[in-house]
C-alpha cells in the first residue's frame, strides 16, 4: 500500500499568535477539506478539527508547526493552510 503524504512546515506571524478567531478561521478551512489533516508542534498533536484544540496547542509569535495533509490536492491545500497559519490576522477593533 503507498500512502502518499505532503508535510510542510509554517512558522507563526501573527503578533498575538494563534488565539481565538485565528483558530476559527483555520479549523472552518480544514473542515471543508475531506482528506485527513494533522498538525504537530512541540506543544502536541492536532488534527485541527476544534478551535480549542488549535488554542490549546498556545501558539506563539515565533512558534513552528508541522502540517501533513493526506487527500485530495493535499500539496495545493498544505500550501493554503502554510499561509494560514503564516498570516499576519489584523482583526480591528
Amino acid at each position: 500500500i503507498c500512502v502518499s503524504m505532503v508535510k510542510r512546515e509554517a512558522v507563526i506571524q501573527n503578533e498575538a499568535g494563534i488565539h481565538c478567531r485565528p483558530s476559527a478561521i483555520l479549523v472552518e478551512t480544514r473542515n471543508a477539506y475531506s482528506g485527513e489533516v494533522t498538525v504537530r508542534s512541540d506543544q502536541g498533536v492536532i488534527t485541527l478539527k476544534s478551535a480549542l484544540e488549535c488554542i490549546m496547542l498556545g501558539l506563539e509569535k515565533g512558534a513552528r508547526v508541522t502540517i501533513e495533509v493526506e487527500g485530495p490536492d493535499e500539496a495545493q491545500f498544505a500550501e493554503e493552510l502554510v499561509a494560514l497559519f503564516e498570516r499576519q490576522f489584523d482583526f480591528s477593533a
